[in-house]
Order: structure tokens, then sequence, then C-alpha cells
């Protein structure tokens, strides 16, 4: 008898083959919309198929082809069809794993990747563009998760990405791989989008699920693009930020899907060993001595993860790292991250100081208004703190975003205080 799965387990082998379906069917159609739809069009039969026949032992495998196959006729009266495999080595129904799929994925899993990931991060389209089509194509998120990320409303983000593949279609970029000089170019690009895919399984609060999955995607590219940049020690710092961060996933949340703030979380559910894979990637970084972002950004996570104790955390030299990463890379979201250090170690008055100059910036952030609200909850300034506080329920991606600054306020109707909203 067949195990057929449930629409959770095929939602989540969808999302985890669609890079590697989308790429390969790109290699194979040369148009980003026609792999898209190609790709589309097998979700939908796979929808049926593995409820009916269960599951392929080669998900991926079996998308590419099917949807290589549904597409193939529309296809064929293009001159841009690339050269295919026989079609007797292929079946639209079938399990197709295999030689065939075996060949696949050792010859063209890695570049395929690569090249679309590229493609998407080219210097001929804006940089706005370039990450949040990489943020749809390669990993497909959805229009209204990337707005959220880049803090714009979805119809302007659905516009940018509507023009980035429409200056593909008329500017004929070409899917192939770059060159060493070109990779290097575009390196800072698809690094940003690698670690923007993370971030959005990171925010959800249930580990198994097939949002949280994002954070295994964007360590798998993370691995691929380190082994094509195996000397570059910002790919380093990235991969290390990354494992350090997907360390904590399990004591982020509790049963109920309530925030652990980092302080209070149960450090023995903390994976080490991704702990110590990331502490030791950090140290071959900073023997290049070509500090970057990723590598600052790895080193303060790494602080948080040697102290045993929450009260032994090394707030000091978090204050620092953090002050070098704002003269190497100075943004509102470095300012505000670095707030909290400060008022660990200068308290909420310090701390206030840096967050106020950036309160347009970041207007539509959840993360500076529940900060703010902390800070001035500290501070004993009651009203100012229930509107920041209210605000930031407003601006909640999440529910437990929402259920965490709901337990700021009930603190704070009932007269008791709270730290500063560290990182979790």
């Amino acid at each position: 008898m067949v195990d057929v799965p449930d629409s959770r387990w095929i939602d989540s082998r969808l999302a985890a083959a669609r890079p590697r379906a989308v790429a390969a069917l790109l290699r194979y159609f040369r148009d980003l919309d026609l792999a898209e739809e190609a790709f589309q069009e097998a979700c939908l039969r796979a929808l049926s198929k593995w409820r009916e026949n269960g599951p392929p032992r080669d998900a991926a495998a079996w998308l590419i082809m099917v949807g290589r196959n549904v597409t193939l006729d529309h296809v064929r009266r293009q001159s841009r069809l690339t050269e295919l495999p026989e079609e007797g080595l292929v079946s639209a129904e079938e399990d197709v794993e295999d030689d065939l799929a075996t060949r696949l994925d050792d010859s063209h899993y890695r570049d395929d990747i690569l090249r679309l990931m590229f493609t998407c991060c080219h210097p001929d389209l804006p940089a706005t563009q370039q990450v949040a089509l990489a943020l749809r194509v390669v990993s497909g998120l959805s229009v209204a998760q990337i707005a959220r990320t880049f803090l714009v409303n979805e119809r302007a983000m659905e516009q940018r990405i509507v023009r980035a593949k429409a200056r593909i279609a008329q500017t004929g970029i070409a899917f192939e791989a770059p060159g060493p000089v070109e990779r290097a170019e575009r390196l800072a690009a698809v690094s940003t989008m690698i670690y923007l895919v993370f971030n959005e399984g990171y925010s959800d609060s249930s580990p198994d699920s097939e949002r949280a999955s994002l954070c295994d995607e964007g360590i798998r590219l993370a691995r691929l693009l380190l082994r094509l940049f195996p000397s570059e020690p910002e790919m380093m710092g990235l991969l290390a930020l990354m494992l350090l961060s997907h360390s904590r996933q399990r004591a982020r949340f509790d049963h109920a899907g309530s925030l652990i703030l980092l302080e209070k979380q149960d450090r023995s559910l903390w994976d080490q060993n991704l702990i110590t894979e990331a502490l030791a990637m950090i140290d071959k970084a900073m023997l290049h001595r070509r500090p970057g972002r990723y590598q600052i950004q790895a080193a303060i996570a790494a602080l948080h993860a040697q102290a045993r104790r929450a009260e032994d955390t090394d707030w000091v030299g978090i204050d620092q790292l953090y002050a070098a990463l704002e003269r190497l890379d100075s943004s509102p979201v470095v300012t505000l991250n670095r707030a909290v250090a400060v008022s660990k170690v200068r308290g909420a008055h310090e701390a206030l100081k840096l967050v106020e100059p950036l309160a347009e910036p970041l207007s539509g952030y959840f993360y500076f208004h529940g900060l703010r609200g902390a800070l001035l909850q500290q501070l004993g300034r009651k009203r100012e703190a229930r509107e920041a506080l209210n605000r930031a329920i407003g601006l909640a991606a999440t529910a437990a975003e929402a259920a965490h600054i709901r337990e700021h306020l009930d603190q704070l109707e009932a007269g008791t205080g709270t730290g500063a909203r560290a990182e979790n």
C-alpha cells in the first residue's frame, strides 16, 4: 500500500525543490517566465500525482522532468532551446530518478543554482531589483514576504520584480556562469539574497514549518557559494553567522509559539555542533585579515554563543563590534542593534540617544518601535512607551512578535519593568 503524503509534506518538498528545479528549467528554456510557468505546472501535477501514487524519491528531478516535458511543445517553436536528453530517457509521469536524475544532480545541480543566482544579480539590473528578483525566483518567497523584508508596500515590490524580469528579457541577459571578475562583482548581492532567505525562515515560530525550512535553504545556498569561493572570508562569515543563529532555533520559542528572548533561552537546547563549526569558520576567516560586515556580525553572534549564561555575555565586546560595523557598513538597523548592547553597558538613557534619530528611516520597522518602547518603559516614560509598543503591535509580522509586545504592555500596566529587547 502506498503511503500518501499530507499537503504539508508536499508543500515543504515543493518549496525545497524550487531552486534546483527552476534553475534546471531555465537552463533548458533560457526564458525566466517560461521556467517559472513550467515549475508551477509541474507543482500542480505533483499535488495530484503524489497524493495518488506516493512521493518520488527525488522530488526535484521529478519536477524538472515533468515541467520540462509539459512545456516542451511550446519551447520547440523557439530558437533558444538547448539540447535536451533523448525522449526515451524521460517520462512525464513516472518516478524519474535513477540514472538520469543522478546525472542531473552530478553534472548540473550546483552550476544551475549558481547560474540562476548570478543571473538574478546581474549588474545590468538595478541593485534594488537584483535581490528582490532572486528572492522571488530562487527561493519562491511571496511578494508580500519580500516587501516586508524591504520595508515597502506589496504593489511597489511587485512592480520592482516585474521590471526586473522585463529587463532580463529585453536586454537578453545570458543565463551563463560569469567569469571570475564578474562573479566577484556580484558576490555582495548574491550574499544579501541568501541572508534574506535565511532570515525569512528564522522569523517563523515553528522550527518544522515550511517557512522555517528557508533557514536550511539559506545555509545550503551559502555552502554552495563557499565551494565556489573557498578562500573568500566574507562567505565564511556569512555561513558562520547563519549557523550560529540557526543553532538557537529550538530555544527561541516556547510550546505556545511565544518568543523567548536570548537572555532567557535554555542554552542546553542550542546546537553545539553548529556552534563548533561556525567558530572554526570564523577563526579561518580572520586569518585573511580582511574584515567585512558578515564576519563582524558572526563575531557578535559568537560572543553570545560562547557565554554559558546570559549574565556572562561580553556586552562591552559586542558594543565595540557593533561600533566597528557602523564604521564599515553604517545603516539604521545596525545602529538599532548596537543600542541593545549600549543599554546593557551604559543604560537605557544612552541607548535611547542612539534610537531616537532613527525614527524617520525606521518608522515602519517593528523592532524599532519595540526596542524604543522597552527603553522608554525602563525610564518610566509610560505614556510614550505605550504609544511605541502599540505601534509595534500594528507592525508585527507574526503572532509571536505581537504576543511579545503585548507582554511588555501588560507589564507596563502592572507597573513592572523589563530590559531592552535583545536579539533572539
